[in-house]
């Protein structure tokens, strides 16, 4: 990734770029591989390869992912990488008219299909994984009275915990340990609500 910080996206056209479904798709497989061409990544997604590569290009157009180096590759293909840690959408940024609310709310709609999709895939195949995989697993909810600063807080010190064990496991990868590593998905969804 070019850079460890995550980027805070608050133009309208890059969240109308990103909030296309095989784009979502393509940045969270880049993000999780670091490093694809569109032959890789296509083969994930069932897609022809030149769909796949407009569809990154756009992602790079608007600076959500880019080249990376190609560090002894053959050079015939362009590999991408995220060009930052991750992504984040602020609702307030997109909160001054009704093309930035609607596009905004559909964004996260979809985020939420697609990360609801990935977890009801585990669910279907989770006799597939070794008991050690499913005991360390969780599905958990919490409900708790909260003001919007301690909310503010909690999110902020969940965020710091996942990022330290993401930094933990990214250097141990390119240390070469890798054997028993898989890729983990942790949603956190933080959000006030009334009965």
């Amino acid at each position: 990734m070019a850079s460890n910080e995550s980027r805070q996206v608050s133009d309208l056209e890059t969240l109308k770029a990103f909030g296309h479904p095989l784009r979502m798709k393509l940045y969270r497989l880049l993000y999780i591989s670091r490093t694809a061409t569109a032959s890789q990544l296509a083969e994930q997604v069932d897609e022809a390869v030149s769909l796949v590569s407009y569809h990154l290009r756009r992602l790079a157009d608007h600076g959500l992912i880019e080249e990376a180096e190609q560090q002894g590759r053959d050079g015939r293909e362009r590999w991408w990488q995220p060009a930052s840690k991750g992504l984040s959408f602020r609702e307030e940024d997109f909160s001054d008219a009704p093309e930035k609310v609607a596009t905004h709310t559909a964004v996260g709609r979809l985020s939420l299909d697609q990360r609801s999709e990935l977890y009801r895939r585990y669910i279907d195949s989770a006799q597939s994984w070794s008991q050690e995989w499913r005991s360390a697993s969780s599905g958990s909810e919490y409900l708790a009275r909260l003001t919007a600063e301690e909310l503010a807080a909690l999110n902020r010190e969940v965020h710091e915990l996942i990022d330290r064990y993401e930094e933990l496991g990214r250097a141990r990868d390119e240390a070469g340990d890798t054997e028993g590593r898989e890729n983990v998905a942790v949603h956190l969804y933080a959000f006030p609500f009334r009965i």
